[in-house]
């Protein structure tokens, strides 16, 4: 796992991963719901979509809009397994463990709360 200044130093260098901004009705719903009740839907998406060693459709099981998680999926360059061991140096082929899945989340926290400080806890 990469440490997150040089994760997200690296990310800002990225063209693609630095475009990518929550829009209104994410930002809205991310205030709506609270952090801490998005981040346990971003828990139940890394759970189902991103842990199993072979995920179903990688590479493409993260949509790019609807909820801030998957916004900040691809932001964080967390959204598929490639993208994990590319940009995190997590391994393929083998399910994350409890320690990768809350990095994975810590990630995405943190990228959130940089996109919109105001958002609550």
């Amino acid at each position: 796992m990469r440490d997150l200044d040089d994760l997200f130093a690296a990310l800002e260098r990225s063209e693609f991963r630095s475009r990518f901004r929550l829009g209104p009705k994410e930002r809205a719903y991310l205030h709506e719901k609270t952090l801490a009740v998005i981040l346990e839907h971003g828990r139940r998406f890394v759970i189902g979509r991103l842990a199993p060693a072979q995920p179903a459709a990688d590479g493409r099981q993260t949509p790019m809009r609807g909820h801030p998680v998957f916004v900040a999926q691809h932001a964080t360059a967390t959204c598929c397994r490639g993208c994990l061991a590319k940009w995190h140096y997590i391994s393929q082929g083998k399910p994350l463990s409890d320690e990768q899945i809350d990095y994975v989340l810590w990630v995405i926290e943190t990228w959130l709360k940089a996109e919109d400080p105001a958002v609550e806890d």
